[in-house]
């Protein structure tokens, strides 16, 4: 990037067993977003964790 800026376009969100949205993280690559997605996903815990892009408008589809 030619402004020094760093760009974290994909997130990582969770949703409880309440229905409740949260952003758990934003990364720079789907990769890492989807490595620390599985990570929290294997901790057993009744909690449902995915990877969006962020969208044009600046959010995921989620917030």
């Amino acid at each position: 990037m030619n402004d020094g800026t760093v760009t974290l376009p994909w997130l990582v969100f969770r949703q409880d067993d309440n229905g409740n949205r949260y952003r758990v993280g934003r990364y720079a690559t789907r990769a890492e977003a989807q490595r620390i997605a599985d990570t929290l996903d294997g901790r057993g815990h009744q909690q449902l964790y995915w990877v969006e892009k962020l969208g044009a408008n600046g959010t995921g589809a989620a917030d």
